[in-house]
């Protein structure tokens, strides 16, 4: 199956600059059939990259997988209008290990809505799946939603494993 990603915009994620607390939900086990969820608190902070060239931002968990460090580089693509996200973190680095290249990103934008979708191709447990991330905005109540999904059909189904609640930490008054 080919998927087109919907084209974006440079201020796509201008909505996501800043300091987070980051609620999460995942599941246990991908692509197994199992219905078991775990769910963890972790913080985050969003920056832009110098000469709006994307963003990035860094992803620590509070209490699960302790030392675990993740971030989201997020580059636009202004001729094609796309962004491509890419996943780094200190167990894999977010290398290929046979080229010590990146991995495969994801690709997309909001195609001017406050839901984006982004798409790529991954190995999980060694053989091929298509990911999705799902991204909504819900910039009136300044809460956004981060969504991850799995096919290994081609994309005909698609498994939810993971979902990130953002929220505004509290100021100290």
């Amino acid at each position: 199956m080919s998927i087109t990603p919907p084209t974006g915009d440079a201020s796509d994620f201008d909505f996501l600059m800043g300091p987070w607390r980051i609620r999460n939900t995942r599941l246990v086990r991908r692509l197994a059939g199992c219905t078991d969820w775990e769910t963890f608190d972790a913080t985050g902070t969003a920056r832009p990259l110098s000469g709006g060239i994307g963003n990035c931002d860094d992803f620590i968990p509070e209490a699960w997988n302790a030392g675990y460090v993740g971030m989201a580089l997020r580059l636009f693509n202004p001729q094609a209008q796309r962004w491509s996200i890419y996943w780094l973190d200190n167990v894999t680095g977010g290398l290929d290990t046979a080229t010590g290249l990146l991995q495969p990103p994801v690709s997309g934008g909001f195609a001017g809505t406050d839901r984006g979708v982004f798409f790529g191709q991954d190995l999980f447990e060694g053989r091929p799946v298509l990911v999705r991330f799902e991204w909504t905005k819900n910039l009136a109540t300044s809460t956004p939603r981060w969504e991850q999904a799995f096919s290994d059909d081609g994309g005909q189904t698609w498994e939810t494993n993971w979902v990130m609640e953002f929220s505004r930490p509290e100021q100290a008054g």
